[in-house]
This record gives structure tokens, C-alpha cells and sequence, in this order.
């Protein structure tokens, strides 16, 4: 791999993120860190209010190191002020999708043990219901516009801190400096299981910082330190942006501008022209959407260097679309939560359409057939991956962490791929019951456990199928408890119900009435039968 450099991998130029934070607020202090609607922050800036945020969290709340802060916002600045913050006071950060419904939101902060929660000051409404039911001690709310004109605050049907309030605070207490190690906990990374329970993979210091170093390895021909603009249109409470905005980027001396809405596409557009970005990571459904504006075609591409794809299959259609329109061709990556992301990753000049690349630096593949043995080049197997980027284990889950686990400490993805004789690497089918709508996991036997308890619903099975504009969408077939000629209206009331209780993009986009679901001869549900 001559494309990578720096092997091997220096994995002792920081101790810890907070090593990693303070280093890079004080060599880039004068440098713009993240821009948002329209207001630049210094690094100087991030690590002065970081600093007090991390002083609130130490002095005016219980908490202790170790203790478990839940983050739920959209990409504006106060997630950065507030995770940099929770990883300087020593505790471990909880990313926490914004678009959670209750039920979700209970099982994460109860299975995390989070005790203090950043939140979204027009998601309190849905915290009125939660907070009684978790641990919560803490609640902190902020407006996107916080930092830039702050508004006031709606009430809430229970206590909570203005984040602003947080950071005056802060300023007039001691912050006490951590020195974390490797192996110390820096975050919870929450992710589907086939049990339809999300679990929290354990990322060390360690493992966050590897696989930094790890991309910027793969990746470092395009970038220059200090200098770059980097698009982060991708949720950073995502492992993906997280790794890549959060702590590549902060490493780097970057500007990251933060997208809070990218489902806003005039409102993208009008911002990306307003930076010579050199950098960009998206996935299939945001590359078509923007190249099929006139605006987003008439920018100056002349800057960027580096596209990078992620979170779901990159499409020829895609790349090809992206490449005609902007002159830059998408380096398609592979990776989980378990993984802090990044296990394969294409190299800028190197790359091969169709393929997720090369494994990164420090980092063993293996295609496993059914016995966890490994199959010959050219076959089709589970890709399993042994690292420094490899999480600890699932929170709290032995029993789960050791059915992903092989003997000698490979991390099986459940993602079957082949390799091919010059080392590329193709996923050719996924997990056998996971949908991927947008990028976003989706889990059958999750949506499945709530429809089962609608009391319409006799028998139920949840399988993706094809989209144009997601990639997968969500199809329910069903089995009702007493079939009606009203059809419509019970399709209505079942997907309301949904929406009550998952994420938009779990919901059925289809329903399908059926007498009997196909099973085995066992009594399996036969899903490949319902993708017809």
C-alpha cells in the first residue's frame, strides 16, 4: 500500500482525545475551528468554552469521571463546545440521534446510565415523558442560535439549565485537568442489533485516535494542515462525521462547516458557496440530490480535493454524477460503530469504483466462511476485522460482545464481502435482515416488536426493499387480528401508531396486508419471500 505513509502508524503523539483537544486548540488558536449559519468559531474560542463547560460539569453537577453525558443535537456548535467539554471533564459522551421518539430515548439514556443530557431546546416537549422514567439528574437546552443571537428559552414541563447559563458558570470555576489513558472509555456509540435493542459500543482514547491517524494515513495526500474546508452536511453524532469533524479535522488545523439541516438543500447550497471547500463527505442520496440542482452545478469545485462516501453502498450512478459535476472523484469508505469507524477506506488517486478499498494502517481482514474459518481469495464470506480501531465490546453485554468476537479477537461485521487478488475489498451483501434507508440502519425485529403490539397486528414481518430515493425502504407485511374491507384506514392508523413510537425512517413506507406469512418447515419466518 505505497499510497498510505507514516508506517507504522505513530499511535503515542496523543495520550488521549483531551491530549489531542489541547494540542490542537493551542497550535491552531488563532484559526477558525467550525463555522455554522453564518458565524465562524476560533480554535481558541472552542477551547475556552469547552474548558468551561468541562468546569460546569465538574463543580455545579454530581457527576464523576467516568459518569456517562448524553448529546442530543443537529450539527450547530454547542455539540462540539459540549462533547469537547464532556471529554475534558473526564466523563464519557452519549451521541444521541436528535429525531428519537420517546421510547428510544428511555431505553438509551437507561441502558448508558447517562445522567446530564444537551438537548435541542424545541425537542424539550419530548423530554416531558423521559426524564421521569431515566436517570437523568441534569437536563442542559440550547437554541441553534445560541451562540450567535440567543433567543428565549420555551418552558418545560421540568427543570432544566440554559446552555449558555453553563458556560457563564463555568467561566468562574476551576477546571481540573484529566489525563485519560488509551484504554479509558471516551465514548458510547449506539447501534442496532438483531435483538432490536440499539447497544452501546465501548470506544477507549485508544480507539478513536487510531482510527484518526489510521484515515488521515490514507487520506493525507489531499489534505494540508491549517488550510482545509471541510462540509459536514452528515449527523456528528454519527461515528462517521464524529471520527472525521470532531477529531481528523480538529487534528488537522480544518474549518469544518456545519450543516445543521442538510435535508434544506437550497439553504446547502447557498452556504457551500459561500467557502472554497476542499473537502466533503456525503452518501448516495445527498450526491444525487445536490447535482441535480443548477445552483449547486454553477459552484467553484476548483478547491475541492477529497469526496468521501460512507454509511451505505456508494452507486456508480452516484459517483459518476458527483465526478461530472464537481471534477472530483468520491473515495468510497467501509466501517461500523464498533469500528470508530473506518476499517477499508479508497485512497484519493487509488481509488476503484465499486470497491470500499484497502484496509487501513494496523489493520487485519479476514473473509470467514460459517465456521469463522478463513475462505480463499475470490470467495464470498463475513468480513471480519482485528485492529487499534476495534471497540472494546457492546456496554454492559458480554454475551453480546462475544458472539461478534472470534477467538483470536476479530470483530465480525455480519457484512459479506470478497477480496480480490490485489487486495481490494467488495461488500457484496449485508447483514441478512438490515435495511439501509439513507445511510440509516434499520433493524426488522425493532419495528417488528412494535407492530406486534399493535392490537390490529396478528403476525408481522419488517423486510427493505428497493427505493429510488433512500436506497432500501421499510415494508411491513401483516397478518391482522381481524381482516377488515377498510384496508386504507387500518394502513393509516398502524403507520401512525409507528410514528409514535420509531424515528421517521423506520416507520413502513409500505404495508402489506397478507392471510399467512411464508414460513419453514420450522416455523421461520421465509423474508426472502416478502422482497418480491
Amino acid at each position: 500500500m505505497a499510497f498510505d505513509t507514516g508506517s507504522p502508524l505513530n499511535l503515542d503523539q496523543y495520550q488521549s482525545v483531551v491530549d489531542l483537544i489541547d494540542q490542537s486548540c493551542k497550535k491552531y488558536a488563532n484559526h477558525r475551528a467550525y463555522a455554522c449559519l453564518g458565524h465562524d468559531t476560533s480554535y481558541g474560542e472552542i477551547d475556552q468554552a469547552s474548558r468551561q463547560f468541562a468546569a460546569y460539569l465538574q463543580n455545579d453537577t454530581r457527576l464523576q469521571k467516568g459518569d456517562r453525558v448524553a448529546i442530543q443535537l443537529p450539527n450547530i456548535t454547542q455539540f462540539v463546545i459540549a462533547a469537547y467539554g464532556v471529554i475534558r471533564a473526564g466523563m464519557v459522551l452519549v451521541n444521541t440521534n436528535p429525531l428519537y421518539t420517546e421510547r428510544e430515548l428511555i431505553h438509551q439514556f437507561n441502558d448508558s446510565g447517562a445522567k446530564v443530557l444537551v438537548v435541542l431546546s424545541d425537542l424539550l416537549p419530548t423530554l416531558n415523558n423521559v426524564v421521569e422514567q431515566t436517570g437523568l439528574i441534569s437536563v442542559i437546552a440550547t437554541h441553534p442560535l445560541d451562540l450567535i443571537n440567543p433567543p428565549e428559552q420555551k418552558a418545560a414541563a421540568f427543570e432544566h439549565t440554559p446552555f449558555l447559563e453553563t458556560l457563564n458558570k463555568g467561566a468562574g470555576l476551576p477546571y481540573s485537568q484529566v489525563t485519560p489513558n488509551k484504554d479509558d472509555i471516551a465514548a458510547l456509540q449506539y447501534t442496532g442489533g438483531t435483538t432490536g435493542l440499539s447497544k452501546g459500543a465501548v470506544l477507549s482514547h485508544g480507539n478513536i485516535l487510531a482510527n484518526s491517524a489510521q484515515v488521515k494515513s490514507r487520506i493525507t495526500s489531499t489534505m494540508t494542515d491549517g488550510e482545509d474546508i471541510f462540509v459536514a452536511p452528515l449527523p456528528i453524532y454519527h461515528i462517521y462525521a464524529f471520527m472525521l469533524n470532531l477529531v481528523l479535522n480538529f487534528e488537522s488545523g480544518s474549518c469544518s462547516v456545519l450543516i445543521p439541516n442538510p435535508r434544506d438543500i437550497p439553504s446547502l447550497i447557498k452556504t457551500l458557496a459561500s467557502y472554497p471547500f476542499t473537502g466533503f463527505a456525503g452518501l448516495n442520496t445527498l450526491f444525487v440530490g445536490l447535482c441535480h440542482q443548477p445552483e449547486f452545478k454553477a459552484l467553484d469545485f476548483s478547491h475541492l480535493k477529497l469526496t468521501i462516501s460512507g454509511g451505505t453502498a456508494l452507486t456508480s450512478a452516484a459517483a459518476e454524477l458527483w465526478q461530472t459535476t464537481t471534477g472530483c472523484m468520491i473515495s468510497e469508505g467501509y466501517g461500523l460503530s464498533e469500528t470508530s469507524p473506518v476499517i477499508t477506506l479508497n485512497a484519493p488517486g487509488h481509488q476503484r469504483l465499486g470497491s470500499i478499498g484497502k484496509p487501513v494502517l494496523e489493520t487485519e481482514v479476514k473473509i470467514l466462511d460459517i465456521n469463522d474459518e478463513e475462505v480463499a481469495v475470490g470467495e464470498a464470506g463475513e468480513l471480519a476485522a482485528r485492529g487499534p480501531q476495534v471497540m472494546q465490546g457492546y456496554w454492559q453485554k458480554a454475551e453480546e460482545t462475544a458472539k461478534v468476537m472470534t477467538e483470536d479477537g476479530f470483530f465480525k461485521t455480519g457484512d459479506i464481502a470478497i477480496k480480490s487478488g490485489d487486495g481490494f475489498y467488495t461488500i457484496v451483501d449485508r447483514k441478512k435482515d438490515m435495511i439501509i434507508v439513507s445511510g440509516f440502519n434499520v433493524y426488522p425485529n425493532e419495528v417488528e416488536d412494535v407492530l406486534s403490539r399493535h392490537q390490529d397486528v396478528l403476525e408481522c414481518a419488517v423486510v427493505g426493499v428497493e427505493d429510488d430515493h433512500s436506497g432500501e425502504a421499510v415494508k411491513a407485511v401483516i397478518v391482522l387480528t381481524n381482516p377488515t374491507n377498510d384496508e386504507a384506514q387500518t394502513r393509516d392508523t398502524i403507520r401512525q401508531y409507528c410514528k409514535t413510537e420509531l424515528t421517521g425512517y423506520k416507520v413502513p413506507k409500505i404495508i402489506e396486508f397478507i392471510e399467512q406469512l411464508p414460513k419453514s418447515a420450522v416455523g421461520k419466518i421465509l423474508r426472502r419471500e416478502l422482497r418480491k
